[in-house]
């Protein structure tokens, strides 16, 4: 059997999760919910559940304005871009960078968890998250570093 590729791996779950995250995003100016709003809230007869006045910042930067939503959003068209790579960052230290693929879906996750829609985007991108890591401690290379090694000018 072959060996496993975890940057491969998580590049696959990377875009899916991506994906979702923009298609959560999309959701998520239409049907706006603070994800964590059960934490502390108040149930009324009535009304249902209503949060804590503790996550006002929250609601308003979900409810009353989507900032997240687009924060999410952009988040995911970049690593989409990174991922599938747009044809002016295919062959870059940039496009080439896991640690940078780490960081970005990190705070992609972290936007994600906050609201409702975006939920199964940041559990999965923690998954790819976790193989990227996996794939640093192992000292995976992508292909197109190991190609352009010694060449002055063109990477």
């Amino acid at each position: 059997m072959g060996k496993l590729i975890w940057h491969e791996l998580s590049r696959y779950i990377s875009l899916t999760a991506s994906v979702y995250a923009v298609w959560a995003g999309v959701w998520g100016f239409f049907f706006r919910k603070f994800f964590w709003d059960f934490i502390g809230g108040t149930l009324r007869a009535p009304g249902g559940l209503q949060p804590s006045p503790k996550f006002a910042i929250f609601i308003s930067i979900i409810v009353k304005l989507p900032i997240v939503q687009i924060v999410t959003m952009v988040l995911g068209f970049t690593m989409i871009a990174l991922e599938y790579p747009l044809p002016i960052l295919k062959g870059t230290a940039i496009h080439r960078s896991i640690a940078l693929r780490v960081v970005l879906l990190t705070m992609q996750a972290s936007a994600a968890v906050l609201f409702y829609q975006g939920t199964n985007a940041a559990l999965w991108s923690l998954i790819a998250v976790m193989f990227y890591i996996r794939a640093l401690t192992l000292r995976e290379k992508m292909a197109e570093a190991t190609r352009n090694r010694g060449r002055v000018g063109e990477a």
